[in-house]
């Protein structure tokens, strides 16, 4: 490997090609720098994950300009037995897209603003006072956005040792599945199993996502079976692909920067996926770090700011729901709808 010196390859190195290092890619273009993304895989890259973007999602999107296709959203409902709370959002629709129709857009958008691809694995980063080098690869700075289980945050030491005592494993995962089926709403619908959480997200015409989200060893079919109004609407409809899962959901580090390394997206800290949020967040952390590209501890503070409420408000209900606090979660929003609605209206932002 060449040693950290001499000219750059770009200005910005963008380690990962999701959803998010596409964003941060986009971004740092926009902002007049050049920009290479190291990503091995080829194509749009499925994984699991709920699909449903909020209204402050799509706005991100459009500022980007990235408009992906799918399905009109209105709200989001919670169900729990016979009870249901709906809330419609006050400021605009959102949109279920497929994940590898975002995906495909994202990447549309960066070739066509001149972000150079690499298929390439990260496995080593070097870094001096005015650069960074990973494999081979030297940049000004580098944005890594390689996802939950980050090798670069690994590599840097910015992990976190998990918070576990003595007792029950609280660690979470989500599945995810989509069904050839015609949608049978506009809504985002949370349906709340006694040890998971399904998402229905319509994504198509013809097509359903369900994102089971739980304990370890959570089945997806097993979760469906105790759910059965919404196993009664997939009666009959065929898989389209198998069972995505990831986990564990929960990540923490122990800062986002290391000098001239910017963490970025799910590479940065996760708390949960029960909100919905991480795309809008991730979003939020890919136009901070290109606004902090020279200055790492504003970036530190960009990101706790961008993330301060998702941090919150999904910490508290993923404590709620792994608690015996659990089955009144659905009864609580029903009976405080104006509440479930404020929820809904902040994370719609």
């Amino acid at each position: 490997m060449s040693p950290v010196a001499g000219d750059v390859d770009a200005d910005v190195l963008v380690v990962g090609g999701g959803p998010v290092g596409l964003a941060a890619a986009i971004e740092a273009r926009l902002a007049g720098l050049s920009v290479v993304v190291l990503e091995p895989r080829a194509g749009p890259v499925d994984k699991a994950c709920g699909e449903g973007l909020m209204p402050g999602t799509l706005a991100a999107l459009t500022r980007l300009g990235v408009d992906p296709t799918g399905h009109a959203l209105a709200g989001i409902a919670y169900v729990g037995g016979r009870r249901r709370v709906e809330h419609a959002f006050s400021g605009g629709v959102g949109r279920g897209v497929r994940r590898t129709v975002l995906h495909a857009a994202l990447a549309r958008r960066a070739a066509a603003l001149g972000v150079v691809a690499v298929s390439r694995r990260a496995t080593d980063v070097r870094q001096d006072a005015s650069g960074v080098v990973v494999d081979g690869l030297r940049a000004r700075h580098v944005l890594a956005c390689d996802g939950l289980h980050s090798p670069v945050r690994r590599m840097l030491g910015l992990e976190a040792g998990a918070r576990r005592s003595g007792g029950p494993d609280r660690r979470r995962y989500g599945l995810r599945r989509h069904y050839r089926v015609a949608p049978w709403g506009d809504l985002v619908e949370v349906h709340w199993a006694p040890h998971a959480e399904a998402y229905v997200t319509p994504v198509g015409p013809g097509l359903v996502g369900v994102a089971v989200l739980g304990p370890a060893r959570t089945d997806l079919d097993a979760t469906l079976s105790v759910l059965p109004a919404l196993a009664e609407r997939l009666t009959g409809a065929e898989p389209d692909g198998p069972v995505r899962g990831a986990g564990p959901l929960r990540q923490r580090t122990t800062a986002r920067t290391a000098g001239r390394v910017l963490l970025v997206g799910d590479a940065s800290g996760y708390v949960d996926a029960l909100t919905g949020e991480g795309l809008r967040v991730g979003l939020a952390q890919a136009a901070a770090a290109v606004a902090h590209l020279h200055d790492p501890a504003g970036y530190e503070r960009a990101w706790n700011r961008a993330t301060r409420d998702y941090r919150v408000l999904t910490s508290g209900l993923v404590a709620a729901a792994t608690s015996p606090a659990r089955g009144g979660i659905v009864p609580l929003a029903a009976t405080l709808p104006g509440v479930f609605g404020a929820v809904v209206e902040r994370l719609a932002r």
